[in-house]
């Protein structure tokens, strides 16, 4: 593990300053993946503060999914990959918080989706395509007698599609945006009094979603994106947010 050394905390805000610090060295490459911190002893040495300071500090770094920490493991906590999880983690706590609305997410969404779907149009192989039209194939066959497994079929199908985009950043953003607003698709399927109805309504939206990637028909599968979950969450968004997402349809 490389050798990294830190500069004692202010006193105000103390853990914070710690969080700055350990976070730029992650960040930086100075502390690579997969890297062991120092232990809490030597971190309350280096950083000039108590144990309890040093323990909140790596409960908010783990909490940012940057450390991982294993009871009984050897070395201090664990630096991790970025991940679709950690994303995720992320964007459910600032929703939760009231600083990143669902409107916000579901926009965000639509941006993503639209653009993975008109890359992937252009750069699917075979092996991508078959994953969606066997994700496809699931969802239809579940329509109005499993739920849980239109469920997974419906995030599989996203899921080949955001990785056929060949944009990394676009599938770990795209599978933490539709995690954090997994909430809306039950909330709409439990309050709709036709289920089956509105899963042959998705199913068919993905399907041609799906026929507009495979004749590589890029500018039809971004548009098409966009209308699917336009038409999908809109109805369950706060009236006054309708006019954002309006202006990303077109």
């Amino acid at each position: 593990m490389k050798t990294v050394t830190f500069t004692p905390a202010v006193a105000t805000l103390t853990y914070e300053r710690v969080v700055e610090q350990i976070e730029t060295a992650i960040t930086s490459g100075a502390i690579a993946a997969g890297d062991h911190l120092p232990s809490e002893r030597e971190l309350m040495v280096q950083f000039s503060v108590s144990r309890p300071t040093v323990r909140e500090a790596l409960r908010v770094l783990q909490s940012m999914g940057l450390v991982e920490s294993k009871p009984g493991g050897r070395g201090g906590p664990k630096v991790l990959e970025p991940s679709p999880e950690s994303m995720t983690r992320s964007f459910v706590t600032m929703a939760r918080m009231d600083s990143l609305s669902m409107s916000e997410l579901v926009q965000f969404r639509l941006v993503l989706e639209s653009s993975a779907c008109r890359l992937a149009a252009a750069l699917h192989n075979a092996e991508q395509l078959a994953s969606m039209s066997s994700a496809i194939e699931r969802m239809e066959q579940a329509v109005g007698k499993d739920a849980g497994a239109f469920a997974r079929a419906d995030v599989d199908f996203h899921l080949a599609v955001w990785e056929a985009s060949g944009n990394a950043l676009l599938t770990m953003c795209g599978r933490a945006v539709a995690e954090a607003i997994v909430g809306l698709i039950t909330q709409q399927l439990s309050d709709s009094d036709a289920t089956e109805r509105t899963e042959a309504a998705s199913a068919s939206l993905d399907r041609e979603i799906f026929e507009a990637i495979a004749a590589r028909r890029g500018v039809e599968a971004g548009r098409r994106a966009r209308q699917a979950i336009y038409d999908r969450y809109v109805p369950l968004l706060p009236e006054g947010t309708v006019l954002g997402m309006d202006a990303l349809l077109d």
